[in-house]
């Protein structure tokens, strides 16, 4: 390689890595922006007269008496109880992502090892009714849950949920154990197992990783979701995203903004956490799905 090439070489890597710097700071400046001003009054964090006044806080140091305040955060969090919607959260992304998970790899698996034509158009069906935005389909259950007293507990949100997500987990698992030789299934089979404990002690353990990134997509569904959570919740069972709207207010009752950019910062935090902690099982996963086995 010539002195001329390295050159060259060595400012396309500089290019590449300044480009790199740049995009992740644009990226993440929104939530370290909210994060800043999450500890700010709301005269500071939206101060009209001057913008520098978030970052200095002179109405902060005068109504709490120093340049930090956890005002909204003990707002949110005791004064209006988001701590009860977290827990409501937690109980729907768990029920969400163990429903999905159980129907989706045994219907992954059955529809990837079946040679019949049906298995090809549920398939298709089921990407068609992926498609269609959440909001249509949940107008269709509320007379049914109106009617039989459903509305607002958080059982009918999950089973919305689950019905929402299982196509998506059934084309991603469907896919996954495609890319996995049937030799493996006929191999344990011969060795004395059944279908299911083929699919269980053999199968299961090679694609793993795809259970684990399809898991992590469907947790994103029912952590985030707002549009089904908000129809069929009712106020005492609230999950945060629908719980931040409400800290917002409305045209007849004013609501407290601190407490939702505290609340923000609250759902999105542990997001952040947990991309890091599982970034190796989404990268394997993603590249095992693409990887013909």
């Amino acid at each position: 390689m010539t002195a001329k090439t390295q050159r060259r070489s060595h400012a396309l890597n500089l290019l590449l890595i300044a480009v790199l710097v740049i995009w992740m700071i644009l990226a993440a400046f929104p939530f370290l922006w909210t994060l800043w001003g999450s500890f700010k009054v709301e005269g500071d964090f939206f101060s009209k007269a001057d913008w520098m006044n978030a970052l200095t806080g002179p109405l902060t140091l005068k109504e709490a008496g120093g340049s930090f305040t956890g005002a909204g955060y003990h707002g949110a969090w005791i004064k209006e109880a988001f701590g009860l919607a977290a827990i409501n959260t937690v109980i729907v992304c768990v029920f969400v992502v163990t429903i999905s998970l159980t129907f989706g790899t045994l219907g992954g698996y059955a529809l990837s090892r079946s040679t019949y034509r049906y298995a090809f158009w549920f398939l298709i069906i089921a990407l068609i009714f992926r498609a269609m935005p959440p909001i249509t389909l949940v107008s269709g259950y509320l007379p049914v849950f109106f009617t039989w007293n459903l509305w607002g507990h958080l059982p009918t949100a999950i089973v919305v949920l689950v019905a929402i997500n299982q196509p998506f987990t059934l084309w991603m698992l469907h896919s996954f154990f495609k890319n996995i030789p049937k030799d493996l299934d006929e191999s344990a089979m011969v060795d004395g197992c059944n279908r299911f404990q083929a699919f269980r002690h053999v199968i299961v353990p090679v694609m793993w990783p795809g259970v684990i990134t399809t898991g992590l997509f469907s947790f994103l569904l029912a952590y985030n979701d707002f549009a089904v959570t908000a129809m069929i919740l009712s106020k005492e069972n609230q999950t945060m995203v629908p719980k931040i709207s409400s800290f917002l207010g409305t045209t007849q009752t004013k609501g407290n903004v601190m407490f939702a950019v505290a609340s923000v910062v609250s759902v999105t935090a542990p997001l952040f956490v947990m991309v890091l902690f599982f970034q190796r099982q989404i990268v394997s996963g993603l590249t095992a799905g693409a990887v013909k086995g």
